[in-house]
Formats: structure tokens, sequence, C-alpha cells
């Protein structure tokens, strides 16, 4: 698949880049991609929540009242979960919500969610360039050339580049990441797919 490389002002060079078929022209997998993106955002979550139970809650364990002759239900103490203060019945506890998902269908998700964009046309290739200095404004007017100001981009490097990160990073819709951290739910998450003609032989090779 043959794609034009854009340069920085959002113009086509000469140069055309040949994308793989194997990494971005597959027939894609939507249970694969869904297992994907369920296991990312899985593993984002802190599972840090914790709700006191009886034996949490401060209290006296004195018994209220005399189990029997006040005609009333038998309670025991201060804890109980239906007093009010009492602890909670069956709370949440500390977890981990990530759970394993196979090398290969986290490849395949991958891939499947390239071939997407592929297909949908909705993946730029770039010029390899970097900024004098880490502005705002330079990446502001960079995603105006191509007229994604507006929409979620994904912006793929192929190795790290500090101004580009930190001018990135003010903007809610805007997102870079480096071609080895390339994962679906990003990917999937994007309306364009920007991606540095330097990092597509580090995709093809990864994938």
């Amino acid at each position: 698949m043959k794609v034009a490389v854009h340069n920085i002002t959002g113009k086509e060079t000469t140069k055309k880049v040949d994308l793989s078929n194997d990494v971005f022209g597959i027939e894609p997998n939507d249970h694969a991609i869904y297992l994907d993106v369920k296991h990312y955002l899985a593993a984002q979550r802190s599972g840090t929540h914790k709700a006191k139970e009886r034996g949490d809650v401060k209290g006296s364990r004195r018994k209220i009242r005399k189990q029997k002759g006040s005609g009333a239900a038998r309670v025991g103490d201060i804890k109980n979960p239906l007093f009010r203060g009492g602890g909670r019945i069956f709370g949440p506890r500390p977890r981990k919500y990530d759970f394993k998902v196979n090398k290969k269908v986290k490849r395949l998700a991958r891939k499947s969610a390239l071939s997407y964009m592929a297909k949908d046309k909705n993946i730029i290739v770039l010029e390899d360039f970097s900024f004098d200095a880490a502005k705002t404004k330079l990446y502001i007017d960079f995603l105006t050339n191509f007229d994604q100001l507006d929409n979620k981009t994904l912006l793929v490097l192929a190795e790290s580049n500090k101004n580009i990160l930190l001018s990135s990073r003010n903007l809610k819709k805007a997102r870079v990441i480096l071609a080895s951290e390339l994962n679906t739910y990003d990917v999937m998450n994007a309306n364009k797919l920007m991606v540095m003609e330097s990092a597509v032989n580090v995709i093809e090779k990864n994938f």
C-alpha cells in the first residue's frame, strides 16, 4: 500500500512509503481488538477502593440490648451493618482488574487497528521533523496545517523527542507516543494516525 509522505506544512512531497500489507492490510479481527482494549483499560484502574466492614469500624463490642424480652429484633454490637455508622456488608476491597491476554492476540489486535485506520485512509505519513523549542503554539500550527486541530490525533515517533512531547502536552485531543509503545486503544481512540517516516519501519519490525 503506497502512501504519500507529507511535510510539516501539510503538503505532499514527491516521496511515497510502502506500508506492509502484513501490518496495515490484514482482515481486522474485532474480538481481538475488544480483548486488547478491555485489557488496556482494566490495567489503568488503580483498584485501591476499600469500604470499612464490621472489623474496620470503630465502636464498642458491647451488646446493645438483651437478647430477649425487649420485643424488638435481636441485635449485636454497634458495628452491626443495619445501624447507621456500622460496617458495610461485602464492601469493595483492594484488587487488581488486570487479566492476561496472549501476545499473539495483542499483536493481532494492533495490526487490526492499524488496518482499520489504513482502510479508512486515516493514516498520514510525515517527514521526520523536530521543533526548535517546546511551545504549544508550534504544535497547534502543525495540526492546523493538516486541519486536525479539532480532531483526536495520535503522533507516532520512532524515538523520543522532548520538544515535540512538551509542545503537545497541553492539548487535550493531541497525543504523542513512541512506535515501540503503540497500543490498540490509542490507535482506535484517534481520528487521525500521524506517523513519522522513520517510525513506519519500527512499527512493521515490532509487529
